[in-house]
């Protein structure tokens, strides 16, 4: 996801070099697309890895309003720019904007990721469904692929 942020970031500071020659800009489409492709493609598995499966539709259909409204947002932009500055300004502007969110999403993503995360469950009652895994110590805290549900409301710090 990383790699195709940062090929649309790269893509669209280019963008300004093949303003005027219609064939560098079709090179160019071609560019963000994959770019756009890349970024998104992995999504729907992570997705899938951070909800159980009665919550997917409800998170599936919440990443494609957010990601609607991301585009609500950025074409009207994009096409204002256009009008007022210019492509190659609009180019740049957008670019630093893919650039800058590429890197907060390198700053707040976490650098490991394990999909069994320890953690504890001190509010729940001894001899809950959820306790009963085998490798639950005395202190509560047992191991499984962590997902956001009733009984893990917020992801565990590290």
């Amino acid at each position: 996801m990383v790699f195709g942020a940062s090929v649309l970031t790269i893509g669209l500071l280019l963008g300004p070099l093949a303003t005027g020659n219609y064939a560098a800009l079709v090179v160019l489409w071609l560019l963000l697309g994959m770019g756009y492709s890349l970024a998104q493609t992995p999504s729907g598995r992570l997705l899938r890895r951070s909800a159980s499966e009665q919550d997917r539709p409800a998170l599936f259909a919440a990443q494609f309003a957010l990601s609607h409204a991301c585009w609500l947002i950025t074409y009207p932009v994009a096409g204002w720019l256009g009008a007022k500055a210019g492509l190659n300004a609009s180019f740049i502007a957008l670019g630093i904007l893919a650039g800058v969110t590429t890197f907060a999403s390198l700053w707040l993503w976490p650098k490991d990721d394990p999909v069994e995360v320890p953690h504890t469950h001190g509010d729940l009652k001894e001899g809950d469904e959820h306790l009963q895994s085998p490798a639950v110590d005395d202190a509560r805290q047992h191991s499984h692929a962590y997902v956001i549900d009733d009984q893990h409301q917020r992801w565990p710090r590290s």
